[in-house]
């Protein structure tokens, strides 16, 4: 309680980190992130690293994952990824991810360079994408986050606007 004419503690009002497991999709903030000082993985399926967002986002059932290094390789397919891509995660890891899921159909160039070449996040980009074996284009919304540690590297959450084919 404060005094009359008191000033009030400033509220804070910035962000909070929060860190995405890219293989369940699980959200902690940065206060659940540390063990002694030490960077945890994700508390809820054990995957051994998460991924930092500068907002919370909250991924869709529907939407895939993927992980990629600084040069746009694969190196986790996460959340959904089978369901939307029909790829297993052995048949994209060390593949550009543009190239294996034939992403394209981007209004404004390409929204991953723009991503790791500016450290930007890049959301809710329209796009189009072919599931494995299916010649078709599936259009979906984009998004494209940047990592912000010493390794750099891309978050590309990718969900689909129409129900996508079955295996």
């Amino acid at each position: 309680m404060t005094a009359v004419g008191a000033l009030r503690p400033a509220r804070y009002d910035g962000s909070v980190p929060v860190f995405l497991c890219p293989r369940c999709a699980y959200r902690e903030s940065s206060s659940e992130r540390n063990v002694r000082h030490q960077p945890r993985g994700c508390s809820r399926c054990g995957f051994g690293f998460s991924f930092e967002l500068l907002e919370d986002y909250y991924a869709s059932p529907k939407t895939a994952l993927i992980v990629c290094d600084k040069e746009r390789r694969i190196l986790v397919a996460g959340h959904s990824a089978f369901a939307v891509t029909g790829y297993d995660e052995g048949d994209l890891i060390g593949q550009d991810v543009m190239q294996r899921l034939g992403l394209g159909g981007f209004a404004d160039g390409d929204p991953a360079a723009r991503s790791l070449e500016w450290g930007v996040r890049v959301l809710n980009v329209p796009c189009t994408y072919r599931f494995n074996g299916s010649p078709d284009e599936i259009a979906a919304t984009a998004d494209f986050f940047p990592a912000y540690d010493e390794d750099g590297g891309l978050l590309v959450a990718l969900t689909p606007k129409t129900a996508v084919p079955s295996q």
